[in-house]
């Protein structure tokens, strides 16, 4: 990993939530490549043994056991917190049992931890989309956005309003928030669903999938992360991103190859695709229905319409920049070396998005 300009500092033990898990999973060797001392907190035996052979030291507990959670802590100067439910249809409750009370309890046990002086909280690019509607290079001055039809990215709206709510409840301790739009790289669990969601012959496209989208690759997100550890003001929020933008088709088709797969131009009308997940989602309500609908309307709004996001204030605030390009992040995922068709630079200008 290359030198994000911070000297490392042995005897420095961090705290990560969710680390077994797609991100958690990346963030714990880059600590340890700093000279951080890393503990995970771990509900299973599997998620032990899993934190255990990436080089952490497991601590068992959960989000909801707030015993565990202070023990965990216990000196610990930093507490990174990753985990989250993310699913695209579900209650609302449980969500909000992961994301917001969860989150509620890591905050609370981090302020009452003496030694404990930064929570630096992985939210979701998410947390700023309202109803369906364009959203191009949009910055942090956004207002946090609820909506009953997408109960993932409320339930992260209100557990970042927690997290940044909690700054400086004691003088020498602060929170941050780091919003990544959609997370990807090597071993994204998304990435199967897709799979098979072609091979079964149920994809198409939204609108064509023209639509601009800002990614975040799992260790640009990481850096991020390690960065605002020593950097940051406490009580802020800050969009995280990858240098370049692209389309939906564009980027989703360059993931879809990494795994042999090519996907066909048939699409359906953002309106259309909109009715039809409210109707199915009636359904699966009304019948109880296991599993997921085929839509939600959660999925839409999230990849349904443009939305890009500017990443000025981070690179400003934590000296954030980009170091891992579509093209190598795709080339480690075992795709060509050529970016996704419409990419563009986005380091910090207002480049147009070129069409895939």
């Amino acid at each position: 990993m290359a030198n994000l300009n911070i000297p490392p500092e042995p005897s420095r033990t961090a705290l990560v939530t969710g680390g077994s898990g797609f991100v958690g999973g990346r963030l714990i060797p880059h600590l340890l490549e700093r000279g951080w001392k890393v503990r995970a907190l771990a509900r299973s035996p599997q998620s032990e043994a899993e934190v255990r052979a990436l080089g952490a030291t497991p601590v068992k507990g959960s989000l909801a056991e707030k015993s565990a959670l202070r023990d965990a802590m216990a000196g610990c100067e930093v507490v990174f917190h990753v985990a989250a439910h993310f699913k695209l249809w579900g209650k609302q409750s449980l969500f909000d049992q992961a994301n917001v009370e969860g989150t509620r309890n890591v905050v609370d046990a981090a302020a009452a931890t003496a030694s404990v002086r930064r929570v630096i909280a992985v939210s979701a690019a998410a947390v700023v989309m309202g109803d369906p509607e364009p959203m191009i290079d949009i910055d942090e001055t956004l207002p946090l956005q609820f909506r009953a039809f997408s109960p993932y990215s409320s339930s992260k709206a209100k557990g970042e309003r927690l997290v940044l709510g909690a700054n400086r409840v004691r003088p020498d301790f602060e929170t941050i928030a780091l919003r990544p739009p959609f997370v990807w790289g090597a071993g994204m669990p998304t990435l199967e669903e897709m799979v098979e969601t072609v091979h079964a012959g149920r994809w198409q496209w939204v609108d064509g999938g023209r639509q601009a989208m800002s990614s975040c690759h799992v260790d640009n997100l990481c850096d991020a992360l390690v960065l605002a550890a020593d950097r940051g003001r406490g009580g802020e929020a800050y969009f995280v991103a990858d240098g370049e933008k692209s389309t939906l088709k564009g980027f989703i088709s360059a993931l879809l190859a990494t795994r042999g797969v090519s996907v066909s131009d048939k699409a359906v009308p953002f309106r259309v695709a909109w009715t039809m997940a409210g109707l199915m989602g009636a359904v699966w309500r009304l019948l109880r229905l296991k599993g997921q609908p085929p839509i939600t309307r959660q999925m839409l709004r999230l990849i349904g319409k443009p939305f890009t996001v500017r990443t000025d204030k981070a690179q400003a605030d934590l000296g954030y920049t980009p170091r891992t390009t579509m093209s190598n992040g795709l080339a480690a995922m075992g795709g060509a070396k050529s970016g996704p068709a419409g990419l563009t630079s986005h380091r910090g200008d207002r480049h147009a998005v070129a069409a895939s």
